[in-house]
This record gives structure tokens, sequence and C-alpha cells, in this order.
């Protein structure tokens, strides 16, 4: 199955101008194991900071993440981490485990539409991976965590940074995301939501919520069915 509907309402997917993408455990499977490998990157540089033990960072990381959003934000509010510093050495991971995905480049080619990555990575990593997967010229633009100010998702004040930069209309747009709790804020903004399954516990918190309207299994799948309905919304015009 390619997705389900949750939700009613929102933009037709045959009528979405705008579609807003995460990076991380969407537009690959949390299954290829990539960010396992920049968990323990942080682990090590927690290790490395902090003169703590493996077993003491992996819980540290873990308690920032939960009470700050991300490993990083609790860094720099806890301990001033320079954050550059921090993504360029957690980022540094053989991208080779993530495999092709013919199917997904063929949707997002046959999708019309602007595409938009935002991200709570970096333009770096994110750009490393775009051309790893070979699908980095189908997207327009990349919002990474540095422009919003080092607000993380889901940080209403973070969307509207990036609502704002790129003039998106909110009613015409559509937010594809692994992490159910980082749709609340888009679809309170009245953006049409897309929550990517992927079989992580803490990336399902939240989905139960009314605020998803789209359930996805397969995102080439799903982005497929999107360019299919754009088709025939284009014939009945």
């Amino acid at each position: 199955m390619t997705y389900t509907v949750r939700r009613e309402g929102g933009c037709p997917l045959g009528e979405v101008e705008t579609w807003v993408f995460d990076l991380d455990n969407t537009l690959y499977p949390a299954s290829s194991g990539l960010f396992p490998l920049v968990q323990a990157r942080m682990n090590q540089y927690i290790c490395m900071l902090l003169g703590v033990s493996l077993d003491e960072a992996t819980a540290l990381r873990a308690q920032y993440f939960r009470e700050h959003g991300t490993t990083m934000h609790g860094l720099m509010a806890v301990h001033q981490v320079d954050p550059h510093e921090f993504m360029a050495f957690v980022h540094d991971v053989d991208l080779s485990v993530v495999p092709a995905n013919p199917a997904l480049a063929e949707a997002l080619d046959s999708l019309s539409g602007r595409k938009l990555i935002y991200t709570n990575g970096s333009v770096p990593h994110a750009e490393n991976l775009l051309r790893h997967l070979g699908i980095g010229h189908h997207f327009d633009d990349i919002f990474d965590i540095v422009a919003s100010d080092f607000a993380p998702k889901p940080a209403m004040a973070a969307l509207r940074l990036f609502v704002d930069r790129f003039d998106i209309a909110p009613a015409r747009a559509l937010m594809v995301e692994d992490m159910a709790k980082n749709l609340v804020p888009a679809a309170e903004l009245g953006m049409t939501t897309a929550w990517v399954k992927t079989g992580v516990d803490w990336a399902s918190l939240g989905s139960d919520s009314g605020h998803i309207h789209y359930v996805v299994d397969d995102l080439a799948g799903f982005l497929a069915a999107a360019a299919a309905a754009e088709r025939e919304a284009a014939q009945r015009r």
C-alpha cells in the first residue's frame, strides 16, 4: 500500500504548488542504518567533549534530544558547543549504506511544483546526501538548522521563517516528514501533511493525532500518485 488517508481536507494532491521534504529517514529508508552512524558520531563527540564514558554519552545524547528537540540544540544550550563544528563532525559518515532509489528519482522528476528541503541538519550534509542519491537537481533549495537560527523542528518560529523566506502559500503546500510531531505546526499553518512510516518508535510519537492527512508507506509510490493526480487535474482544466 502506498498511502492511507488519515484526515479529510487539505490540498488535493493534484493541486500542490510547494512540496516540503524532510531529509533524514524521509528521502531514504531508516532501515539503511545511516542515522545510527550519525548517532554513533554524536556519542563519540560527547565522549571527547565531556570526557565521559560511551554509555554516559549515549544517555546524554538521548536526554538532550528529548529535552531540546535535537542533541545539538541541547549541547549548544548546556555546553555552548559550536554547532558548525558539531555538524561537520557528526555528518562525517559513510553514505554508501544508503541505497539508490530509482523509483523515487522518477517520481520526483514527474512531479511538478516547487520542491524544498527543510531539515534539522546542515546544508552540506543535505547536499552530500542528495548528490549520493542522485536527486539533488530535483530540489529548488535547502532550508537547514542554520537558516532557522538553530531552532529545530517542530518550532513554529522556525517554520514561519521557512514559509516567509520562500513565500509559501500554506494552503497549497504539502510537508513530508518521518517524525509525526514535526508536522503539528505545519498543520496549524494550514499545510497538508504526510507522515512517512519508518518503524522507528520515537518517530511515530503523536502519529495518532488529527494533524496528519496522509500516512505514507512508500514515498516513491505516494509521489507517483500525486504526479498522476496532477496530470488528471490538468486534463480537467
